[in-house]
């Protein structure tokens, strides 16, 4: 079973006994899906997507920071933010997708947490892309957050906010909200921090 999130829903998680465990945040998508048939899609000079997850985070003491593919801020679970990106599909055609990982058991540290997903390679299509979000955590049911909003050019899409409720757990709200970048994207949600292009090897 699975709760599937609407635009502005906001849920908490629930603890299992004394800590949260484990939040995993998996993003998946079609990096060539279309209606335009499989041998046009196969001649079409349209790049295959390449969807980047990340997030930023606000620690408790002031701390901000962001992880993602791109810079090569891959995180970790064991030691500050206790956040990990465990890979980078630059195909969509990894099973298993992108997956962000929160160390739950140390939500004191945390303020809030700003998932998104960013196209980093192909034209900004996201009906094409399809992308699909699952957050999972033990004992629970699976939140669903789908990229269900397509009338857009931009290239980057805040998808969820994880906030600190009590040190307790989180309270997740679906944002799916489209930026022209990093900049933008942190205006809107007061982050603060300063950004410079980059690119990925």
């Amino acid at each position: 079973m699975s709760i599937r999130l609407q635009k502005g829903q906001k849920v908490n998680l629930k603890k299992n006994k004394s800590n949260l465990g484990e939040i995993l945040i998996n993003l998946n998508w079609n990096a060539r899906a279309n209606k335009q048939g499989f041998f046009k899609a196969i001649f079409s000079n349209e790049k295959p997507i390449d969807l980047d997850l990340g997030c930023l985070y606000e620690m408790k003491d002031g701390k901000k920071g962001c992880i993602q593919a791109l810079g090569k801020h891959f995180g970790s679970m064991e030691k500050y933010p206790y956040i990990l990106l465990d890979g980078d599909d630059r195909t969509g055609n990894i099973a298993t997708g992108e997956n962000l990982r929160i160390n739950g058991n140390q939500i004191s540290q945390f303020k809030r947490i700003l998932v998104y997903t960013f196209i980093y390679d192909g034209i900004a299509n996201w009906k094409r892309a399809d992308g699909i979000v699952t957050i999972k955590y033990p004992n629970a049911e699976d939140l669903v957050i789908k990229m269900d909003i397509y009338d857009t050019t931009k290239k980057m899409c805040a998808l969820a906010m994880f906030e600190n409720i009590d040190d307790t757990t989180f309270s997740v709200e679906k944002i799916v909200g489209f930026y022209t970048g990093h900049q933008s994207m942190d205006r809107d949600f007061h982050w603060g921090m300063t950004w410079r292009s980059a690119r990925k090897d």
